[in-house]
């Protein structure tokens, strides 16, 4: 039987030099109350220290939730994570290597926790094979601290095919939150916008013989939860902690709560409000138009979630499936500390099978942000000067995903444009070029796409190219753009150019709506 305590009790229970497996993405499912009283006890007592922290997707709001409590030197020694961008704190203890730190493909996380619970020894998979995390480059290791640590993914050839082995990794306790306890220590999701990866880490924690521990909105009567409700059975459950105050439950760090997050209401979606005309907008209208009738899609964070936006303002929403990779089919995707929820979603799956299906090659679009890139077309994500925000799942999608699409401005930091009357036209230019010489990181391998086959399309405000075995090829340019001053002069060598170069459409660069649903 599970015992029912309070936050801080439950944070007193963690002792040092053990792995804690953190449930969540973003806000969602994070147990925020029991992370805080950890942080609260170690700056009181110094204790628990030396934890090594285990945790699949982003959880934080970058400023001080989430994982952002754990982010002190000695609390924590080493790091096993997907995604570090909304904990940035941790990312800074791993850039001034002060802690180790492993950053895994989020799905492989997610597999990773179904074959501990198994008793299995790991996860073989072809993702991540010629990427960051393939060991003949970095294997995962994000500094020079964890560069003599044991390594945790090697190659293995099986019948003359090369896969990537990651080794499982037992865990001693698991933080979670879902929304009710019945009285045996039954969980129920009923309020939840996602499932994530609860189920699977309970499981990994209790047959590694750890103790699980769930955060709760509160408790209600044995039997009185309907079994289709409950996610975490009370046979996985040791200890619930009711939270002192609802502000520790929010559905996602941006919203308390939201019936339409979770189901449980229809919300109208009639009053969406158009975006204004900016260079997101341009390269997510851009986008849209590769939207194709019955797929299957994955939005990233970033400029690619304005995607849906888009997609509901022009009225083609229904002709095609959006996905969140934490275990959403339907629905209107969210953005900003929203993002992992959807509105009026038709379904929510565990994490680990949604990368299942990803991982099969169940996406037929992907459109995904990027930071740099380089001129053979391998793109960065996860590392790049101060900033380490991890791969997330961005490289599982990117390698299976039947067509991938990157989005992101041409040029960062200061870029200025007018956009009107189906021009654009470079005001200011941005001080850092997107397109390198070489990048920091490979978080997406153009040598692995080519040879799979993968078409891949790179997307922007003024330029679109797409992927060849000889590099990428510009195909399109926006209206008003001049090519030689505003494109070749920002890219370390001359593209491989079309033969068959187009204006970009210009309906993009105008400020009534494009008529998609009409195309």
């Amino acid at each position: 039987m599970a015992k029912f305590i309070n936050a801080k009790e439950a944070a007193a229970l963690i002792p040092d030099n053990v792995t804690v497996g953190s449930n969540g993405f973003m806000g969602t499912t994070f147990p925020e109350e029991v992370a805080m009283e950890l942080e609260n006890r170690f700056l009181e007592t110094g204790k628990p220290n030396g934890l090594t922290l285990y945790f699949c997707a982003a959880q934080g709001d970058n400023k001080e939730k989430g994982l952002q409590h754990l982010a002190h030197e000695g609390l924590i020694k080493r790091t096993i994570g997907g995604h570090y961008g909304m904990a940035r704190k941790i990312g800074k203890l791993v850039i001034e290597n002060k802690i180790e730190a492993y950053d895994f493909p989020q799905g492989v996380l997610a597999h990773l926790l179904c074959e501990t619970a198994a008793h299995q020894p790991g996860v073989l998979t072809r993702v991540g094979i010629g990427t960051f995390v393939d060991p003949r480059q970095l294997g995962g290791k994000m500094n020079e601290k964890t560069r003599a640590a044991e390594d945790l993914v090697q190659i293995v050839n099986l019948n003359g095919e090369e896969f990537l082995f990651y080794k499982s990794v037992p865990i001693d306790y698991a933080l979670i939150a879902g929304t009710y306890a019945d009285e045996d220590g039954n969980i129920s999701f009923e309020r939840e916008g996602v499932r994530t990866e609860a189920l699977s880490m309970a499981m990994a924690c209790k047959n590694s013989g750890g103790k699980v521990i769930v955060q709760v909105q509160q408790v209600v009567k044995s039997g009185s939860l309907h079994p289709r409700m409950v996610e975490i059975p009370g046979v996985l459950v040791d200890y619930v902690v009711v939270a002192s105050d609802l502000k520790y439950c929010m559905q996602n760090f941006k919203t308390q709560y939201n019936p339409g997050f979770s189901g449980e209401h229809r919300i109208s979606t009639s009053s969406v409000e158009p975006m204004p005309l900016n260079n997101k907008k341009v390269i997510a209208r851009r986008a849209a138009m590769e939207l194709c009738d019955g797929s299957v899609v994955n939005l990233g964070v970033g400029i690619p979630e304005f995607i849906s936006t888009v997609a509901a303002e022009e009225g083609i929403s229904k002709k095609f499936t959006l996905t969140v990779e934490d275990g959403i089919f339907g629905g209107i995707p969210q953005s900003g500390l929203d993002f992992g929820v959807s509105l009026n979603p038709a379904c929510m799956v565990q994490m680990s099978s949604m990368f299942d299906f990803y991982d099969g090659g169940g996406l037929d679009q992907a459109f995904i942000g990027f930071a740099e890139g380089d001129m053979e077309g391998n793109v960065n994500v996860s590392k790049f000067g101060p900033l380490m925000p991890g791969c997330g799942g961005f490289i599982d999608i990117t390698q299976n995903t039947k067509k991938v699409y990157f989005c992101g401005t041409f040029t960062a930091n200061g870029l200025k444009t007018e956009i009107g009357d189906g021009k654009l036209r470079i005001v200011q230019e941005g001080a850092v070029d997107k397109f390198t010489e070489s990048i920091e990181q490979i978080t997406f391998s153009a040598k692995t796409a080519v040879k799979n086959n993968l078409p891949v399309m790179y997307i922007t405000e003024r330029a679109v190219f797409r992927l060849t075995k000889d590099g990428i090829m510009l195909c399109e340019i926006a209206p008003g753009v001049d090519m030689e001053r505003d494109i070749l002069a920002h890219m370390p060598k001359k593209p491989l150019i079309s033969p068959d170069l187009k204006l970009m459409d210009e309906r993009i660069f105008r400020d009534e709506k494009m008529g998609l649903k009409n195309d």
